[in-house]
C-alpha cells in the first residue's frame, strides 16, 4: 500500500458524513477490470458494513482488501467502479435493494487522482452510498433526466386506459429498444402453483418467439434466479468472465442461455410484499450503455412490480371464482355466464357448435361404500380424461357428477370422434364409467335448446347402463 497515497486518500474522505470509501481499481492485461479493492474507508463505512456483512465479534478488516472479502460479489459494482476509476466516468445510481439489505440504496461514484506515483495497472475512486428505509422521490427525480425521463414515460404508459397486456406490450417493445437489446420480456412467477409465464415480449424483426423458447426451460432453473437475485439487486451478465461467473453457480441456466445465442443478459426481479413475482428479462444488450441500462431497469422494475402484482391478484381471484377446486375445469358459475354470453353471440351470430352432457356413473355408490376420499380422486380422474381428450374445448364441472362440454372449435366429426374416444376409455364400471350426451347444432345457433337435447341423451344413456348394470343403480 503507498503510504502516502492512503494518509492523502484517508484525510479526505473522514470529512464526508455519509459512508464513504476509496476504491482500489486493477486493470487486466486484456483491457477488462480486475480486482476491486477497499484502499480506504472511513469510519462511517467500515461501522455500517460491520453490522450490515459481518459478525459482531468480526475482527476482518476492511481495507487493502478486496470488497467482496466482506459482502457479496457482483459484477456489476466492479463494472461501475471500472467506468469510473478509468473512464472518469461520474456516477449515481438509486436502486431497490430491500431483498438484500432491506433498504433502498443511493450510490455515488466520482473519479479521483492519486497525489503520489501508482501502478500503471490502478486507477482510484471515491464510493459513497447511502440507506433508506422507503423510496425516497426526491432522490429518484435526482437522477439522470434521459433515465428520468424514460422512467416517467413508463409510469404514464401503465396509466394508460388499455388493458392490461396491450400496456404490457408498449412498455417491453420500449424498453427493448431504449436499451438496443435483441429481445425483451416480462414474466409472471407463481411458486404455490410451479409455474410461470411470459406475459409480453419484444424481439428485434420478431425474429423469434421468446414465449415458445420457455415452454422448453424447466420451471426448475427459473426457480433458481430466486436465490441468484438474492445476492444481488439484479443479475447482468455483460460477457464471457459474467457468464462463466454464473454458469458456476447456475450450470443448466447458462448452458440453456448458451443454448439460445445469449450472449449478455439483464435479470431484475419484480418484488411485492417482500416476495418475488416476476421479471424483467433482457438479452443481448450494449455493453457500451450498461450503466444507464442498470439504472434504468432497477427504477422502472419497482413500476413495475405493483402493476404486475395487481394484475396477478385480479387472475387469481377470476381463477378462484371460475375453477372448481377439485377437479380444475370451469365450475357451475362460469359455464351459466358461458351459456348467457354464447347464447346472445349464437342469436346474432348463428355459427356451428356442439354440446355435451358426461355423467359419472356409480358416483354415489363409491362415495358410499369406498368413502368421499375415493369418490373425489374419481371426479379427478374423470376431468383428467376430459381435459386429455377435449382440448381447445370449455369444459365444465356442472354439478356434483356431471360435467358439460361446450365446443365452438371442433368440427362436427372431430366432436363426434372426441365422444367415441371418451366411451371407449370411460368404460370401467367398477370405476370411471360416463353416461354421454350430445348434440351438434349447424346452423340453427340455440344453445339453451341444443343443451336440452343433450341432456335428455345423457339420460337415455344413463338408463342403458343401469339396466346393464342394476347393482350400480343409486
Amino acid at each position: 500500500m503507498n503510504d502516502k497515497n492512503y494518509e492523502f486518500f484517508k484525510s479526505m474522505i473522514e470529512v464526508y458524513t455519509i459512508p464513504t470509501a476509496i476504491l482500489e481499481v486493477h486493470k487486466n492485461p486484456d483491457g477488462s477490470v480486475g480486482d476491486v479493492i477497499m484502499f480506504a474507508v472511513n469510519s462511517l463505512l467500515a461501522k455500517n458494513a460491520q453490522s450490515m456483512f459481518l459478525e459482531e465479534d468480526s475482527d476482518k478488516k476492511f481495507e487493502g482488501v478486496p470488497y467482496y472479502e466482506n459482502m457479496s460479489k457482483e459484477p456489476k459494482f466492479e463494472e461501475m467502479a471500472y467506468r469510473c476509476a478509468w473512464l472518469k466516468q461520474r456516477i449515481h445510481t438509486y436502486v431497490d435493494t430491500t431483498m438484500m439489505y432491506g433498504y433502498w440504496t443511493e450510490d455515488i461514484l466520482l473519479p479521483v487522482t492519486a497525489p503520489e506515483e501508482k501502478p500503471d495497472d490502478v486507477s482510484y475512486c471515491m464510493f459513497m452510498y447511502t440507506l433508506n428505509k422507503e423510496m425516497d422521490t426526491g432522490k429518484v427525480s435526482n437522477v439522470n433526466p434521459e433515465i428520468s425521463s424514460f422512467v416517467i414515460k413508463t409510469c404514464l404508459n401503465l396509466r394508460n386506459e388499455e388493458d392490461f397486456h396491450a400496456k404490457m406490450d408498449v412498455i417491453t417493445r420500449d424498453i427493448r429498444k431504449y436499451t438496443d437489446a435483441y429481445s425483451c420480456c416480462i414474466m409472471t412467477v407463481t411458486p404455490d402453483l410451479y409455474k410461470f409465464d411470459v406475459i409480453s415480449e419484444s424481439v428485434r424483426n420478431n425474429e423469434i418467439c421468446i414465449k415458445e423458447i420457455f415452454e422448453h426451460i424447466p420451471y426448475e432453473i427459473v426457480e433458481t434466479w430466486e436465490w441468484l437475485v438474492a445476492e444481488t439487486n439484479c443479475i447482468i451478465i455483460k460477457d464471457e468472465n459474467d457468464m462463466q461467473f454464473y454458469e458456476q453457480k447456475s450450470p443448466d441456466w447458462v448452458e440453456s442461455l448458451l443454448n439460445n445465442h445469449v450472449e449478455t443478459l439483464v435479470l431484475v426481479p419484480f418484488i411485492h410484499q417482500n416476495a418475488i413475482i416476476g421479471y424483467l428479462y433482457i438479452t443481448n444488450f450494449d455493453p457500451e450503455l450498461l450503466v444507464k441500462i442498470k439504472e434504468t431497469v432497477e427504477l422502472v422494475s419497482f413500476f413495475l412490480s405493483s402493476e404486475v402484482a395487481n394484475h396477478m391478484i385480479m387472475d387469481r381471484l377470476e381463477y378462484l371464482s371460475n375453477v372448481d377446486m377439485l377437479t380444475g375445469v370451469y365450475n357451475r358459475n362460469c359455464m351459466n355466464v358461458t351459456v348467457d354470453e354464447l347464447s346472445t353471440k349464437l342469436k346474432l351470430n348463428p355459427k356451428p357448435f356442439s354440446v355435451a352432457f358426461c355423467d359419472l356413473n356409480g358416483l354415489k355408490s363409491i362415495n358410499d361404500n369406498d368413502g368421499h376420499e375415493n369418490g373425489d380422486q374419481l371426479l379427478k380422474d374423470a376431468a383428467r380424461l376430459l381435459k386429455e381428450i377435449f382440448v381447445g374445448d370449455k369444459i365444465f364441472r356442472a354439478g356434483g357428477d356431471e360435467f358439460t362440454i361446450i365446443s365452438t372449435k371442433s368440427t362436427e366429426q372431430e366432436f363426434i370422434q372426441k365422444i367415441a374416444t371418451l366411451k371407449q376409455k370411460a368404460c370401467d364400471p367398477d370405476w370411471l364409467y360416463f353416461a354421454v350426451g350430445y348434440y351438434h347444432d349447424a346452423k340453427d345457433g340455440n344453445l339453451r335448446l341444443a343443451m336440452r337435447y343433450a341432456d335428455e341423451r345423457m339420460y337415455k344413456d344413463k338408463d342403458a347402463y343401469y339396466e346393464a348394470h342394476p347393482d350400480k343403480r343409486r
